[in-house]
């Protein structure tokens, strides 16, 4: 366990654990300053030793950081924890994910349809400004019980690409909703997330 619940990092108090990948943990914690619910994304430990995939971190989150749309979970900050590790404060999107809804049986069309609206607005005020997701998928895409559609990591999949790929030196991300050129270990723009 990377961090005891109840415990305090700088001025976020940890509540719980919300999920495990390979960008990391994620915790829901109360920003004690701001008195509100907030997520924190933990680096992996061997990110945070790699001071090149530190520096990328930084850069990509700076620029997620820009984007300001209902559609995606907005990035409030990056902070370094006492003992150097790098966390993201994110908004706290509740609800449950694209994927944990898929599991639930069918969904109607006009859901469907719904959802699909939601996350190309997101996606289109992100490649207007020049950022490209890179792992769409289900379990990126948050629904809140009010059918209110948020997309989750916006620039962090680039890190994890390049961090995994020097480790194994294979195509990085989800199969099934892997554009070709991804697939192939191409450059990707704008047209993989569309694609996804």
């Amino acid at each position: 366990e990377m961090v005891s619940m109840d415990s305090t990092i700088l001025h976020y108090r940890i509540l719980d654990k919300l999920g495990q990948g390979g960008m990391g943990v994620v915790y829901k914690a109360e920003d004690t300053r701001l008195r509100r619910t907030v997520a924190l994304k933990f680096l992996p430990d061997e990110l945070t030793s790699d001071a090149d995939a530190k520096r990328r971190f930084i850069r990509e989150a700076q620029a997620a950081s820009r984007l300001d749309h209902p559609n995606i979970c907005s990035i409030h900050e990056i902070e370094e924890a006492p003992d150097g590790r790098l966390f993201i404060c994110m908004s706290f999107c509740d609800g449950i994910t694209l994927s944990e809804r898929m599991k639930q049986g069918t969904m109607p069309l006009h859901e469907a349809l719904d959802i699909i609206i939601q996350v190309a607005e997101g996606l289109r005020e992100a490649h207007q400004e020049g950022i490209v997701h890179r792992d769409i998928k289900p379990g990126n895409i948050m629904l809140s019980s009010r059918g209110h559609a948020k997309i989750l990591d916006f620039g962090l999949a680039r890190i994890e690409n390049a961090t995994r790929l020097s480790r194994t030196g294979g195509a990085m991300g989800t199969i099934r909703y892997m554009s070709p050129e991804q697939i192939t270990s191409h450059e990707v723009d704008h047209r993989t997330d569309i694609w996804s």
